[in-house]
């Protein structure tokens, strides 16, 4: 058995499921859906769009002159902050309840085609700082139990405005997923003593494969269990529950590492690198939730090329989640990419 060649299957301890993994597929030809290729504008300031400084947004309120990032609530919010308490219940199987929260959007910077792998490192560094103040902000509502922070980078992830930018959704309840982080990491902490992912990145340190970059504070590695083809975990190598732990130095060093990762993406294939990207921390209900070890996720949808996406279909969406490339080949290929972008030369 050949666990880079041959069909097996891989576990997630952060969320207690399997992946398929088949690195035998990546020999297959290529038929399917072609995309065109992810650019930047090369503008500065659309006069058009709704995020830079100076213009009107749909609902018709006007952008201040901003010079680093701008925060507000979303003008078309999936929560609300006022909402009628309600239960459904007319069967086991037939339940509903209403939700309360705040959704927030980032701007990341008033320079319309500065993605993060463009931006100076002081301008994402007030980047990690605009999420660490958010982040304390909506924790201090006593309605709000998580506080997802998120961007959707690229049309093809859904994006839909070109302008750099995130969001914040701060939700009445811990959402799905990180309530899944919550208790696996729980339960390894009460079984084992010792931090789920600190155990698994001393591991990733000692193992190498799966590194790509890392820096004094933080390492980016392809997961054992990775889904997407180029998807990463970014971590902290010191144990910290939320990014509202970090030292000032600490923000810089993560800072740093984004903006390289970001590079890198773009330099794969030379083009502007769609992704979702989220931090995952600890809930905010008032308990420490020591066992938590915060971290981000990165989920790109490139596969083969710049115009060549992976889908969740079939068998991904009827059965488990399944990936060609393997998270060896995947990190090795990252891994030997220059940090400088692609652009620059």
């Amino acid at each position: 058995m050949d666990f880079l060649q041959h069909p097996h299957r891989r576990y997630n301890p952060l969320t207690d499921e399997w992946i398929l993994c088949s690195p035998h597929r990546t020999q297959r030809p290529w038929q399917g859906k072609v995309d065109e290729t992810q650019q930047g504008s090369g503008i500065s300031h659309d006069p058009g769009c709704y995020l830079c400084p100076g213009n009107s947004r749909a609902n018709k309120e006007k952008n201040p002159a901003y010079t680093d990032t701008f925060v507000f609530t979303n003008d078309f919010s999936a929560l609300y902050t006022e909402m009628p308490p309600g239960r459904l219940n007319q069967h086991s199987l037939i339940q509903a309840e209403s939700e309360k929260g705040i959704c927030r959007v980032i701007c990341y910077s008033p320079l319309h085609d500065k993605t993060m792998a463009l931006l100076e490192y002081t301008a994402v560094e007030k980047v990690m700082q605009t999420w660490i103040a958010e982040y304390q902000s909506l924790s201090e509502h006593p309605e709000i139990s998580y506080v997802q922070i998120f961007e959707n980078k690229g049309a093809i992830m859904g994006c839909s405005n070109p302008h750099p930018h995130g969001q914040i959704w701060a939700n009445q309840t811990v959402p799905v997923i990180p309530a899944k982080e919550d208790s696996m990491q729980k339960q390894y902490a009460e079984q084992q003593h010792k931090c789920l992912l600190c155990d698994y990145l001393a591991y990733e340190l000692k193992e190498k494969t799966r590194i790509v970059i890392e820096n004094g504070s933080f390492c980016v590695l392809v997961p054992y269990w990775a889904v997407w083809p180029f998807e990463v975990m970014v971590l902290p190598k010191k144990h910290y529950t939320g990014i509202d732990k970090l030292e000032p130095a600490t923000v810089n060093d993560c800072a740093d590492i984004l903006k390289r990762l970001c590079i890198r993406y773009d330099n794969i294939f030379h083009t502007s690198f769609p992704f979702s990207m989220g931090i995952h921390q600890r809930p905010v209900t008032g308990e420490a939730f020591n066992y938590w070890h915060f971290h981000f996720h990165y989920y790109p949808r490139l596969l083969r090329s710049a115009t060549i996406q992976k889908f969740m279909v079939g068998y991904e969406m009827l059965a488990m989640p399944q990936r060609d490339i393997t998270a060896e080949s995947a990190a090795e290929l990252m891994r030997g990419l220059p940090d400088v972008h692609y652009s620059a030369g």
